[in-house]
């Protein structure tokens, strides 16, 4: 079973792009997002999913661990394959969906081709009660400082900062977009301050 590949980009399609592995090439589907940063002749490496079925070997390929282990998961809810898989993912990255799923903002998985109001609502009940892959819970406990009575401004901005280093975050960078994100909306709970802090990252 194929587990890494690190090679050349020598094509890029519009659901998928052929690495060139010592002179071999493989055909390796992506979330949109990577599939769109991906530049022919550029050196990648990817951790791979191998789908093998009766009728054909499929390989899905992610920049870390973290998407290829959630790409998984989300195949473990009812009605969901790998094809919407690779969707949600190319909707949410790894750590937009943990919040998505931690704070249970269905909306949010919906967007992604395929998913109705009923499979999202599934992703987010079921997954949530699953064990969660690395941040997931850390998301979770900070979106739950915001439920109920507001959490103080202090606790909230913690509850964000501890949220963001461990969906992989270094301390400074998420220290910095969590305080950013507080400037602009002094009010926020944690919750909105980790969806707020993910943008400010990403930017």
């Amino acid at each position: 079973m194929i587990g890494r590949l690190r090679g050349t980009v020598a094509d890029v399609d519009r659901e998928s792009l052929i690495l060139d592995v010592n002179g071999v090439g493989y055909e390796v589907f992506l979330p949109t997002r990577d599939l769109a940063a991906a530049a022919t002749g550029e050196a990648l490496t990817l951790v791979i999913e191998t789908l093998v079925r009766e009728d054909l070997i499929r390989l899905y390929g992610f920049r870390d661990h973290v998407s290829r282990d959630w790409f998984r998961l989300l195949q473990s809810v009812q009605g969901v394959g790998a094809k919407v898989a690779l969707a949600v993912l190319s909707v949410l990255p790894a750590d937009q969906l943990a919040v998505a799923i931690a704070t249970n903002d269905r909306a949010a998985i919906a967007r992604a081709p395929g998913v109705g109001k009923r499979v999202a609502e599934r992703i987010a009940t079921e997954l949530k009660s699953k064990a969660p892959a690395p941040g997931i819970a850390i998301a979770a406990a900070a979106a739950g400082a915001s439920a109920g009575v507001a959490a103080a401004e202090d606790d909230a901005l913690a509850d964000a900062i501890s949220a963001l280093t461990n969906l992989g975050y270094d301390e400074v960078s998420a220290r910095s977009a969590a305080m950013t994100a507080r400037k602009d909306r002094p009010e926020a709970g944690a919750a909105e301050l980790i969806r707020a802090g993910l943008k400010v990252l990403s930017a």
